[in-house]
């Protein structure tokens, strides 16, 4: 389904990952506390006549550039988002700092506090997500989920969250915005629906929680929707299916595909539409492999695997604008692109292996010095990601040339 065309080494290991929702660019944060912005080189234009002979920077094989990069936060960032509209760039470290910026540039143009946990006690972040050109949640260590007020500019209205909830028994490890409904006046999302700690559940911004499940029995590690099904990924390999969104939850009405029996289930990403594989999803595992699931149908099961690390986990997927699919774990990024054979199959999913397998200048001004490592202060929702704490490599130059394009 996709083979591999670049592997870009990172100085430290990667803690968070975000793929900009209309151009080729990729923000990725480190255990040692930097942001960076990488420009993906460009796809050629479906407008444009396709040439013979493809260069390689319209071809989509040229090299990934770094466009800024800068040590912002003092501990390791935790997660990334960029807004709707792409202009702005969020983060959150484990310094207790959720910081806005341009994405063009990485000026910082908003920086807020995180509010302590209830005893007082520093309540690190662990998830940011732009829920409409107005709202960003953030989730944390204790489970609280803040709802903020943004600004058009990207800057937040007041420095305390509008709302707190609590949908969960434990930290919150995926949110998902829910489709508007056709009554909807905006255009946006009304409600989300969230996994953690080992339940799964529903939120509305006006009304709050609306749907807690019961215990499901483990550790819920990531979840998303997809054609009106909502999906969540759990410890032991299970990938548990949701049919009829928010009516099929309350009423228990719940199917089981085994993805990889024993392996955690860490990130779910939907393929991206027209990619001709109805309710295909792409899932992170923590053995390094991610595979491709028919998660609707008859003929429901594993389509394909491939393999981002020999050791470290899978932490983060996407997929860019032009279909390339971002995946993120250890202290590697691979980018991978859609398999000629691929394209030219019917796209049906077969509960066999398609036998895929690996083929193996900084503008921001520095925040804080670009001196020594973090010390990670996760707590165990990171810990089959966990292993060298940010060690940096150095002697990057940032720019990293695709397979075969020398």
């Amino acid at each position: 389904m996709f083979n591999s065309i670049c592997t870009f080494p990172l100085p430290s290991d990667l803690f968070a990952q975000a793929v900009h929702p209309t151009s080729p660019l990729l923000a990725l944060g480190l255990a040692s506390g930097h942001v960076q912005l990488q420009h993906l080189p460009a796809l050629p234009s479906n407008s444009s006549p396709r040439s013979k002979a493809k260069t390689p920077s319209t071809n989509g094989h040229g090299t990934i550039e770094t466009a800024w990069r800068t040590r912002r936060h003092k501990g390791s960032c935790r997660s990334l988002a960029f807004s709707h509209d792409g202009q702005h760039l969020f983060s959150a470290g484990t310094d207790g700092i959720v910081k806005g910026a341009v994405t063009e540039t990485g000026q910082v143009t908003g920086k807020i506090l995180v509010p302590s946990d209830d005893s007082g006690d520093p309540d690190p972040p662990n998830l940011l997500h732009a829920f409409t050109p107005q709202t960003l949640l953030l989730a944390t260590d204790s489970s609280a989920l803040h709802v903020y007020d943004l600004r058009s500019d990207g800057t937040f209205t007041h420095a305390k969250p509008q709302q707190t909830h609590y949908p969960h028994d434990d930290y919150v490890s995926s949110v998902t915005s829910i489709a508007p409904s056709e009554a909807s006046t905006s255009g946006f999302s009304r409600q989300w629906f969230s996994t953690g700690g080992s339940t799964v559940a529903v939120s509305d911004v006006r009304k709050g929680i609306i749907f807690q499940s019961d215990d499901l029995g483990e550790e819920v590690l990531s979840g998303t929707i997809i054609g009106g099904k909502f999906l969540a990924g759990g410890e032991k390999g299970a990938l548990r299916i949701f049919d009829e969104g928010v009516k099929g939850l309350m009423e228990g009405r719940e199917k089981r595909l085994t993805v990889l029996k024993g392996e955690s289930l860490d990130v779910i990403c939907p393929l991206p539409e027209g990619a001709s594989l109805d309710d295909m999803i792409a899932v992170g595992l923590g053995d390094g492999t991610v595979k491709f699931v028919q998660a609707g149908g008859k003929r429901g099961g594993v389509a394909g695997s491939v393999r981002h690390n020999e050791v470290e986990g899978v932490l983060a997927l996407g997929f860019e604008p032009g279909g390339r699919m971002i995946s993120g774990g250890g202290d590697i990024v691979k980018i991978w692109e859609r398999s000629q054979e691929d394209d030219s199959s019917d796209g049906e999913a077969t509960n066999k292996s398609n036998g895929i397998t690996d083929d193996g200048s900084e503008n921001a001004e520095a925040e804080e010095s670009e001196d020594g490592s973090s010390e990670d202060q996760r707590k165990p929702w990171r810990k089959k990601r966990k292993r060298n704490k940010g060690k940096d490599r150095g002697g990057s130059n940032h720019i990293m040339a695709f397979k075969g394009m020398d």
